[in-house]
Formats: structure tokens, sequence, C-alpha cells
């Protein structure tokens, strides 16, 4: 595509087989990006549907298998980017998994396996990208982290802490290459109706939109739509930002109504 926020440039999107990641990536490529799609292997019809619906819109995409826990795999997909497009101008670390309990409740294996993928994987991916970046002279890297990366969400103890810090390693990025051109910024969603909200009660989904000001689970698109601008140079006086995406869950002290 040849107009867009982000004509002529190319990056990556994980965890873009369905949910957030997908919807980001066919923002990114609507935009004018050409987009590497990336997923487990596990998850590649998902993957490579995404990769349909950019090129159906009349994008340009590729489909790249990556585990995020892996550093070769984080490795060989900035490879890819600059492989196929030249460079690597922007980067979405998106993938992300949740586990639902109360703190003490938490088994251990779940706590290390949603770290590993959370908070280890978007610093393992970020490394890569930063080493091409500052080859290219510069890009834009955008990090899903949650509200939860803000404040704390019962429930959500493993995923709190790894947000916690996929916050704190967004400001630290940014300050350590913003003279090199490089931007670092993170978006913070509230609740979003991916898969990641199907399969809990009713009741539970109930407490999670409570909170916020908008009494409604955002959509994919809304939460792509502040990656997109994050990533093109309309936001190029912003980085080290946590952008809350979030229905106002920040903005006041809710109690029953």
């Amino acid at each position: 595509m040849s107009g867009g926020l982000l004509a002529g440039r190319a990056g990556l999107v994980t965890g873009a087989a369905g949910g957030i990641g997908r919807a980001c990536a066919v923002r990114l490529g609507a935009e004018g990006g050409a987009v590497v799609v990336s997923d487990l292997e596990s998850s590649r019809a998902g993957g490579e549907g995404t990769v349909a619906l950019i090129e159906a819109a009349g994008g340009t995409a590729g489909f790249l298998p990556c585990d995020v826990r892996s550093e070769p795999d984080c490795e060989a997909l900035v490879a890819r980017v600059v492989e196929l497009h030249g460079s690597l101008d922007f980067a979405v670390n998106n993938a992300g998994i949740a586990y639902h309990g109360l703190f003490a409740d938490t088994p251990t294996e779940e706590f290390d396996r949603l770290i590993s993928v959370n908070l280890r994987g978007v610093f393992v991916g970020m490394k890569h990208q930063i080493r091409q970046m500052r080859r290219n002279g510069g890009g834009s890297i955008v990090n899903m982290a949650s509200n939860a990366g803000l404040q704390a969400v019962k429930y959500l103890t493993a995923y709190t802490a790894a947000k916690h810090g996929v916050v704190g390693l967004t400001k630290m990025a940014a300050i350590e290459y913003a003279a090199d051109g490089i931007r670092v910024n993170a978006v913070c969603p509230g609740a979003i109706e991916t898969a990641l909200a199907h399969g809990i009660s009713e009741e539970r989904l109930r407490q999670i939109v409570f909170p916020q000001a908008l009494r409604r689970l955002g959509q994919p698109e809304e939460v792509a739509a502040a990656v997109a601008w994050l990533c093109s140079d309309e936001a190029s006086f912003v980085t080290g930002v946590p952008l809350p995406v979030d229905a106002g869950s920040l903005a006041w002290l809710s109690v029953p109504d």
C-alpha cells in the first residue's frame, strides 16, 4: 500500500495469530507497513489468517513462527524482517499469556511460565530489535503492557508482576536509546474482548469491567489504533510512555453504584 502512516516501513508483531496482535498487524498493514506476522508454530493457521487479512486489503505481510522464550527465534525474526525489507522500522511485542488466581494459590510453575513469556520474552525481543534499529538509525518499539502494569489487579498476580516489568523495560530502553533515534513506548489496555477474556465467568467479567468509566469490553482494534500511532512519526515526541487504553479505569476511584 502506498499511503498511510507507515508507508515504506517494515516491522514485526509477535503474538499476532489473533486478538490484539492480529488487530495490530492488520492496522499496521493498512497504514502501509510491511508486516512480518509472528506467533507459535502451533498457531500457524491463525498467523497465516492474519497475513491473508492484510494481503486482502492490499498490504504486504508474511508469517514466521517464533517462540518469544527462545532468543534464537527472536533474533531470527528480526533478521527475517531485514532480509525481506531491508530494515526494521517498528516492532510490536504483543505475545502474552494469563493466569487467574489469588497470590498464594498461584502455582510457582505457572508464575515462572508467565514471566518467561510476558516479561523475559519482551526483554529478549527488544534486545535484538534495538540492536537492529541502531544499525538502521532509528525506529519505534511498542510493548503490550496492561492497566495491570500500572496498578494491582486482583487474581492476576503473575500477570501484574510481568506487566509492571514490561513498563520498566519500556522506560529503561526509552532513556538509553533515545540518542539513537529509537522510541520505546507501551500501551496499557483495560478489559479487551480477546481469547484471554473467554472462558471466565460472567461474574469475573463484571468485576473486570466495573472499574472502567466506560462499562464495556474494548475491542482489539481500539488498542491497535494507539499502537499504530505510536509506531508512526505522528508520535515523534513521545517515548517512555505507558499509554492507558483502558476506558478510564485509572482516572477515577470507582465505588458501587
